[in-house]
């Protein structure tokens, strides 16, 4: 009985070594990827500031909106239209 526990116990210990030793193998080769794809990849943009619409008070990119009579504005019909 004892040969019998001995046997088993070996057994479980590989299987356990076996799966450390290949989780280690895929964090490895996950990590040697992920930097070639971000060589390949543009830089990304710098964040555009927000501007709300002095009519209706949504908020858009400052290179979207229309400035005039220095409010900003969401379209030329909510100029037209004036400060609400």
């Amino acid at each position: 009985m004892g040969k019998l526990l001995f046997w088993v116990v070996l057994i479980i210990a590989v299987l356990f070594v076996a799966r450390i030793a290949a989780r280690m193998a895929a964090a490895k080769q996950a990590g040697d990827a992920q930097p070639r794809a971000r060589r390949n990849q543009p830089a990304p943009a710098a964040p555009e500031s927000m501007v709300r619409c002095a009519h209706c008070g949504i908020h858009l990119p400052r290179s979207e909106a229309v400035l005039q009579n220095g409010l900003t504005w969401c379209s030329a019909e909510h100029a037209a239209l004036g400060k609400k």
